[in-house]
Formats: structure tokens, C-alpha cells, sequence
């Protein structure tokens, strides 16, 4: 066994033993110790004291904690006039979304994005922490407003319009991000929304490439794809939906046949996997090795709202469960047909049992 090893084993063993003692069983000076202890920590092996080690189901949720407010029609949505509607509040943002669902789903998550210092930006930390989300990381901004999201919803849950308050996202830095580098390291996997600045994300990126850590990626929308680096090269996947597909090939899609062909563009860029969500249309996934399109789990559409998130949420706990990727893009199916039937950004439903129980009943019926 190697002095790395050994030292990892001893921390193991005991997470506040000091680099004196790990100097004394081994046999080198402390100096010795301390030199292989930065080399652990940069490759993010082990994260301080007392020493964090790299937890091998850990995901890493980049990106946006918003507040979101939801303002649903009493009847057909009518443009240019008042409409009467039902408002309700929950906390929002992809990035934060998809960790609470893994958080929900028993997946080891950590959240790294910034709130202000307002009672908002309290709520969303406490809430996201209830339901299992590492937020230590997340940055408290005192001179930001925490991030808003409004969206109106026609009488039968479809989006009609939403407004997005983003502003605080603009003091994030690649440099905040090179301090945190040693918790991103320690991911089994990375998932990054472009809520951040395009430096940032072209830094993560880039970093995530040089060191091997799998990344997925989540577009947001089509106005903040724009915001992606020209090149995806070491991104494992890209979870766009059609107008965000569209942006990133170049391309109209109407048909499966010219989704396959946007799916080609796209990897052209270097990105290893492009994962369509195509609404009533289903998935359509695509590899150099492989590419299926998989219709939609049948169910009750009580609210839109954070079925792309849900479906993200299902692949990635499939992703760090070791599932085969075609069966890591059904969980993602399931999870988004039970975020459908209710009006919560994220399901109540959502619990491994169930996304199992899901998967297998449809596929069945197939």
C-alpha cells in the first residue's frame, strides 16, 4: 500500500488525527505528510478537517436558488387584461430543484449557489436543507436580493409567461469557484444550470474536463444557452429541451428525424451524450454508440412546472445508482409523471420506491 493510501486509510479510521501521528505510523516527517495531504485535497480525495472523504455517490447541484411564485388563472389566461389568479410561493431554481429531488430521492447532494442576506434567501437555505441537501456551500451575498422566478399559468397548468430576477448570479466568479474546487472534486458527479456567468461556466466546464469529473448540464432556457462555451468537449450530457436543442444545433426540429440530426450537431460541439426532453413527445437520447426515443410515462397533468427538473433529478440518481443509461433516462420518466400530478415544483412523491414501482409499471404495459 502506497503512503497515500495509507494516509487515507488512517483518516478513515480517524477523521481528527493529526498530520504528527500520520507522520509517526508511517514513518516520514510531518512535513512529508502535509505535502501529500495538499496533493489530496487539490484532487479532492479529502476536503479539510476534519477531513472530508470523498463520498463516491455525491452529487454536485450548480446553479440557481430562487424563489418562485406562481400565479395560476381562474379561467383562460386572456393577454393584455386583468386576470383573476391563485398565487402561491415554494422555493425554485433548477440547480436547487434537482437537489432536493435527489436530496428526496436518498442521493448524497451538496448545493453550491448564492442567496442574499433577506429573509428569502433563509427560507430557501432552511428548506432545502430539511429535505436532505448539503447547503453549506452556498454563498450568502449581502449587498444581492435572492434570485425570483414568476410564472403565470393558464387555467390548465401550461406556462404562459414567466419573469425571471437573476441579477444576483452577476457577482458569481470563476475565482469563487476555484475556493470551492475541493468540494466539486469530491462528486461522483457535477450538474450545472447557466443561471451563472458565462466565465463561470466556461471555467467548471473546462476544469470538469481536465480532471475527469462527469458533468451534466442543463441549458435553462434558450436565451441563457447562449451563455455555453462554442465548445462541450468532457461534458458527459446536455438535458436541453427542443427550443433549447434548436439554439445549440442551429437548427428547427419538427420531426424525430431532425431531432436526431439537431442530437449530431450538438455532439459535434463535444458534448458525450444529448438528452432531448420533447414534452407529449417524450425523450429522445443520443450517443456515438447509442440513441432510442422513449415516449412519455401516461399520466395526470396537474402543473408543468418542474417536470424537465424531475426528469433531470431521476437520470442523474440512475446516473450515480450505476443504472445503464436507456434505464437511467426511464427513472428520469418516472420522476417526471409523478412531479406532474401535483402542483409542487418538486413531488412529495418522489421517494426510490416509488420512481422503481413507476418505471416498471409502464414498461410493462409497453
Amino acid at each position: 500500500m502506497d503512503k497515500e493510501q495509507l494516509i487515507l486509510r488512517y483518516i478513515r479510521e480517524n477523521p481528527f488525527i493529526s498530520q504528527q501521528e500520520l507522520a509517526d505510523k508511517i514513518g516520514i516527517s510531518r512535513s512529508a505528510v502535509a505535502g501529500y495531504i495538499a496533493q489530496l485535497t487539490k484532487r479532492g480525495e479529502i476536503k479539510g478537517r476534519a477531513y472530508v472523504l470523498r463520498d463516491e455517490g455525491r452529487i454536485v447541484c450548480i446553479g440557481g436558488a430562487n424563489l418562485d411564485r406562481k400565479a395560476r388563472g381562474k379561467q383562460k389566461v386572456r393577454l393584455h387584461s386583468s386576470n383573476p389568479v391563485a398565487i402561491t410561493e415554494s422555493c425554485g431554481g433548477v440547480a436547487r430543484n434537482i437537489a432536493e429531488n435527489l436530496g428526496r430521492l436518498g442521493t448524497s447532494v451538496t448545493l453550491i449557489s448564492c442567496v442574499g442576506e433577506d429573509k428569502e434567501g433563509e427560507w430557501i437555505l432552511q428548506e432545502t436543507k430539511r429535505h436532505g441537501v448539503d447547503v453549506s456551500q452556498v454563498w450568502r451575498l449581502p449587498a444581492q436580493r435572492t434570485g425570483t422566478y414568476t410564472a403565470l399559468l393558464d387555467i390548465d397548468g401550461e406556462m404562459v409567461v414567466s419573469l425571471a430576477n437573476m441579477d444576483i448570479y452577476d457577482a458569481l466568479t470563476p475565482e469563487m469557484f476555484a475556493d470551492k474546487w475541493s468540494h466539486i472534486a469530491a462528486a461522483r458527479a457535477v450538474f450545472l444550470d447557466t443561471n451563472l456567468p458565462a466565465d463561470c461556466l466556461a471555467y467548471i466546464i473546462q476544469r470538469c474536463k481536465q480532471e475527469n469529473i462527469p458533468l451534466y448540464i442543463d441549458p435553462v432556457s434558450s436565451a441563457k444557452a447562449k451563455k455555453l462555451p462554442e465548445r462541450l468537449d468532457g461534458v458527459d450530457a446536455i438535458l436541453p429541451n427542443r427550443e433549447e436543442a434548436e439554439l445549440l444545433a442551429g437548427m428547427s426540429i419538427t420531426s424525430i428525424e431532425e431531432c436526431a440530426e439537431a442530437c449530431r450537431q450538438i455532439r459535434e460541439r463535444g458534448v458525450k451524450r444529448v438528452v432531448v426532453t420533447l414534452g407529449e413527445q417524450g425523450v429522445y437520447y443520443q450517443s456515438a454508440e447509442q440513441a432510442e426515443h422513449l415516449a412519455p410515462y401516461p399520466t395526470e397533468v396537474v402543473d408543468v412546472t418542474g417536470a424537465g427538473d424531475a426528469f433531470a433529478s431521476g437520470l442523474l440518481y440512475g446516473i450515480v445508482n450505476n443504472e445503464p443509461f436507456g434505464q437511467a433516462c426511464r427513472l428520469g420518466l418516472a420522476a417526471s409523471a409523478l412531479t406532474l400530478q401535483t402542483e409542487q415544483s418538486v413531488s412529495p412523491l418522489l421517494q426510490p420506491e416509488q420512481l422503481a414501482q413507476t418505471v416498471s409499471q409502464y414498461e410493462k404495459e409497453r
